[in-house]
């Protein structure tokens, strides 16, 4: 579950970040085929499983879900906004809602605390198993001229776009068995509420959040001619090999093969180069740069652990000021920060660059970003050097 548009996981499935976008707001039109932008796209679209961690406080009381007459109106009002939004007759929506189910095994998902927080040497084992390592390997191996062939074109390697496979769907094997339409539209009309108070925003701004991704839906299914009724994905509505979001896919997947369709469900071709085409636009990934690097910890430094990995960069002398540098080398003008992981012996200290922020936009977790880029060097033969 690509901060949203690729879709992102159900428990195989990463978390990623929620974001949200009300029904009325404008949308930005879907890139043109085979098209790469080079340019941050400004509003947030998150990939993969969209989870905001909930305000603290309040109990684990079961949600109360909406009344029949409470529904009917949220129906009513995203009918008439969709259709106004996308020129799509009410009728075709309405026959749609009709036939989606609100399905409790979504609700129950969704109303799970967040994942409990894991260290990283509990994080790690999930996706940096040795078949998933393997699996990588052959994948890359099977696909290479195609993989590289993106990698010249975007500067994005091979080996991250084939993690980020591997970390979401164990490289197409797992790619949710949801139809969408009630993943969505159970969110968007029956996302779980606890009764606190203080959750209550966070709660609203979810549900907005899913009724603009069910909206996007009847967009992606008229442009790419999509099945609603027998289209899977994972419990949050994320989609395909990258598990893209509706939102995301319409703003960020691309044609790869000229064959003027953007299919992220079987084409491999508009799968690769769509997952690189997110890294260019909402990453602005830089061709060649590092991701991050093992960081050396002078004794006595302090203790420096990055609060949030949008905190801008340091130059490699302000690092080494704080008692931190590379433990391998890196270019004198590279820009970073220091994460602390906490490892089975103790913290490992990291340096991470633009692109491992880059990695983020995919989902805003460290702890995914390093999975992701350690998988990437697993797959490629080149484990991280240096490691702590």
């Amino acid at each position: 579950m690509i901060r949203p548009t690729l879709s992102r996981p159900a428990r195989a499935f990463p978390l990623a970040l929620l974001a949200f976008i009300p029904v009325g707001c404008a949308t930005q039109a879907p890139p043109a085929p085979a098209t790469l932008v080079q340019v941050p796209v400004p509003a947030i679209h998150p990939v993969g499983n969209p989870i905001e961690a909930p305000p603290a406080g309040g109990g684990n009381a079961m949600p109360a879900l909406p009344s029949d007459a409470d529904l009917a109106t949220k129906r009513a009002a995203f009918i008439a906004a969709t259709s106004a939004r996308f020129d799509i007759p009410p009728a075709e929506i309405a026959a749609v809602l009709d036939g989606a189910k609100i399905q409790d095994s979504i609700i129950a998902a969704m109303s799970r605390p967040a994942e409990r927080t894991r260290a990283w040497h509990e994080y790690r084992p999930i996706f940096m198993d040795q078949a998933r390592i393997d699996g990588g390997r052959a994948f890359i191996a099977e696909h290479r001229s195609e993989l590289e062939a993106v990698e010249a074109r975007t500067g994005v390697p091979a080996e991250i776009i084939t993690a980020i496979i591997g970390v979401e769907t164990r490289y197409g094997r797992i790619t949710g068995n949801h139809r969408v339409v009630d993943a969505l539209y159970t969110l968007a009309f029956a996302y779980p509420r606890t009764g606190d108070p203080d959750k209550a925003a966070y709660e609203d701004r979810r549900e907005r959040f899913f009724q603009d991704e069910l909206a996007q839906l009847f967009a992606l299914s008229r442009e790419q001619g999509l099945d609603l009724a027998t289209l899977k994905g994972s419990y949050a509505g994320a989609m395909g090999w990258g598990q893209f979001m509706p939102s995301s896919y319409r703003m960020h997947a691309v044609d790869g093969d000229g064959d003027g369709r953007v299919d992220m469900l079987g084409n491999l071709d508009d799968v690769f180069v769509s997952i690189a085409n997110y890294f260019l636009e909402r990453g602005d990934w830089q061709r060649g740069a590092p991701v991050m690097v093992p960081a050396v910890r002078a004794t006595g430094a302090v203790e420096y652990n990055a609060a949030d990995t949008d905190d801008p960069l340091l130059t490699q002398a302000e690092l080494a000021g704080l008692g931190y540098t590379p433990a391998v080398p890196v270019p004198a003008d590279a820009r970073a920060n220091i994460i602390r992981l906490d490892a089975v012996d103790g913290p490992e200290y990291w340096m991470i660059f633009h692109n491992f922020k880059a990695i983020t936009e995919y989902n805003n977790s460290r702890m995914y970003a390093t999975a992701v880029y350690q998988l990437s060097r697993e797959i490629a033969g080149t484990p991280p050097s240096g490691t702590p």
